[in-house]
């Protein structure tokens, strides 16, 4: 099976990607779009004649960036919404609030997330990065599903990362309640969530018109590193001691072209389930590739462990 790939390079902005694409009437959902990707996804959309929502946790924040995305565009259907990932009851206000003003989602992109906090626990008792990146968006989907499902074909974008290689789903100590807590084995954990939802998704709904994929955006500089130290990102090499940072580090808006291109290519009308990364469909990890860039750990596109995450998730949020 050949894979997927845009014709554009590695590095394309994602208005580079949106380039001839049309998506007037047409509304987008994009979690965190206050700040980093989330901000230039949304330009890309709007850009191109989307009605974008900005579901932020911080609405002041957002109403500033709606302003300026308004006023750079053109298009004037950027709107702010209220929504916090990290709490159940939050997700389900956020997402009556969502349907309120957008019966019909043509796109959604779970863009927020965390990486790397301290051990903590979410309102409901979920370690917090499981919690917020992958519970979070969960259900805030499951809510969402009628308005998508009324949209179809109706796309799903899942951020995942290259950090899904740290952890696999440790299905008996999920919440780090036994095993000592390690913040990038638990973010690794909740990027492999992100990915098996994407299979999940689309098992479940893809005969409905409504599809989903993960994305890795690269790695980029954005306020997702506020718990990572500068010396331990020099230590691992993602800046050196001039604080320049590694060159394989993407921009803003080169890390936002995947996500643009995975919610409006033509190529991927109707197809889920895969891991994209560099605006192409990722292959599997070459375990004898010393420096792998590129690739996703098969674990992380299992259509049996998805299908026990999609079941575990629907009993953790209370839907089951």
């Amino acid at each position: 099976m050949t894979t997927i790939a845009s014709p554009l390079a590695p590095r394309a902005t994602a208005l580079e990607v949106v380039q001839g694409i049309d998506l007037g009437g047409k509304t987008a959902v994009i979690t965190g779009a206050s700040s980093g990707l989330g901000v230039e996804t949304a330009r890309a959309l709007l850009s191109a004649g989307a009605s974008v929502i900005l579901a932020v946790r911080d609405t002041a924040k957002g109403e500033k960036v709606a302003a300026e995305l308004r006023e750079s565009t053109g298009n004037g259907a950027a709107q702010v919404i209220e929504l916090d990932l990290g709490s159940l009851a939050e997700v389900r206000a956020g997402a009556a609030r969502i349907l309120a003003a957008a019966p019909q989602i043509h796109i959604l992109i779970n863009n927020a997330g965390i990486m790397a906090t301290p051990h903590e626990q979410t309102p409901d008792g979920f370690e917090t990065q499981f919690g917020t990146n992958h519970l979070g968006h969960f259900l805030l989907t499951q809510l969402l599903m009628s308005a998508l499902m009324a949209a179809a074909p109706a796309r799903v974008v899942a951020l995942s990362s290259s950090g899904h290689r740290r952890s696999d789903i440790v299905w008996d100590d999920i919440n780090f309640e036994r095993r000592p807590y390690d913040r990038w084995d638990a973010y690794g954990q909740s990027k492999t969530a992100n990915a098996l939802f994407a299979v999940g998704l689309t098992q479940k709904y893809g005969h409905d018109g409504v599809t989903a994929n993960a994305v890795h955006p690269g790695g980029i500089m954005t306020g997702l590193q506020k718990y990572v130290p500068v010396e331990e990102q020099r230590a691992m090499g993602w800046q050196n001691e001039s604080g320049e940072l590694n060159a394989i580090f993407k921009t803003t808006e080169e890390g936002a072209s995947t996500s643009v291109w995975a919610a409006t290519s033509p190529q991927l009308e109707g197809v889920g389930g895969l891991f994209l990364e560099d605006i192409q469909q990722s292959t599997p990890l070459d375990p004898q590739n010393p420096d792998p860039r590129f690739g996703y750990k098969p674990y992380a596109l299992d259509a049996e462990s998805a299908a026990r995450l999609w079941k575990l998730s629907e009993e953790m949020v209370g839907l089951k």
